[in-house]
């Protein structure tokens, strides 16, 4: 309990304390306190509403790109194959990763001078010249998405997998006594007793695509523009590079609780139906 205090539980009320002064370290000796105002003062700022929008992008595109490839993966794990062991054990290279060294090599395979990505799609023709992909700020929110999800569709899978192979033979054995096909048998048995795993999996991956910040550091710094701007950049940016730990303080209490009003929701509405 001692070193719960002091490595999660104070550090959490402290930075809380924070968010209700106005504390800036280049004037160290001027920390008044303004109850919250750092947090109405978010809601006015443009920059942070461009950065919620842009979170918003990448957490909805990049939880449902994992859902959906998770769920395929795991249909296609849970057949007897030759090669599935293999196959099983492949899957978890990207998990294994760890997260900047993930960054990193996407940022090769990016890369407008020597990245892998230009170099296929030019030698089959769909390209006529490099791209400069993470310059495009139409694109690049998407990029990195990909990247993420590369990295975290294996979790998922297993998640998924461990559900499918919960749910009772006697289950499919009624439905084809009772004449249903395939399609019938997906969406009528194997969907509904999914919902756990997809629920752990939904939860999970809000949690991470919310708060990620390691691809965007390393990918784009924020850039080009504000195209990256998402909110746990904006909150790096203003708390260490800005130096104004009130505010950032704020914005980490408010992206905390988003994330834990998403996740009530998604307990709410799939688990009522377990």
């Amino acid at each position: 309990m001692a070193v719960l205090m002091a490595v999660a539980v104070f550090p959490i009320l402290y930075s809380l304390w924070l968010s209700f002064f106005r504390m800036k370290l280049t004037r160290p000796n001027r920390t008044p306190f303004v109850w919250f105002e750092n947090y109405t003062d978010l809601l006015g700022n443009e920059l942070f509403w461009v950065s919620v929008a842009r979170t918003v992008t990448f957490t909805v595109t990049s939880v449902a790109a994992i859902a959906v490839i998770a769920l395929l993966v795991s249909l296609l794990l849970n057949q007897d194959f030759r090669g599935r062991r293999v196959l099983s054990t492949i899957l978890l290279i990207p998990w294994a990763i760890p997260y900047v060294a993930n960054a990193l090599m996407w940022k090769w395979i990016y890369d407008s001078g020597y990245g892998a990505l230009n170099g296929v799609l030019y030698q089959l023709d769909f390209i006529d010249k490099y791209m400069v992909w993470l310059g495009d700020q139409d694109k690049t929110i998407f990029l990195i998405a990909n990247a993420f999800v590369w990295k975290e569709v294996p979790l998922a899978t297993i998640l998924l997998l461990v559900t499918l192979k919960s749910i009772p033979a006697d289950l499919y054995q009624a439905a084809r006594v009772d004449g249903a096909g395939i399609w019938q048998r997906f969406t009528h048995v194997t969907l509904p007793s999914m919902k756990p795993g997809f629920m752990l999996v939904m939860i999970y991956e809000t949690m991470m695509a919310i708060r990620h910040f390691d691809l965007f550091f390393i990918l784009t710094e924020g850039g080009p523009g504000d195209a990256s701007h998402v909110l746990s950049w904006h909150i790096y940016v203003e708390t260490f590079r800005n130096l104004s730990f009130g505010s950032g303080a704020a914005m980490s209490y408010i992206l905390a609780i988003v994330t834990f009003v998403l996740a009530y929701f998604i307990i709410r509405f799939l688990g009522r139906r377990v």
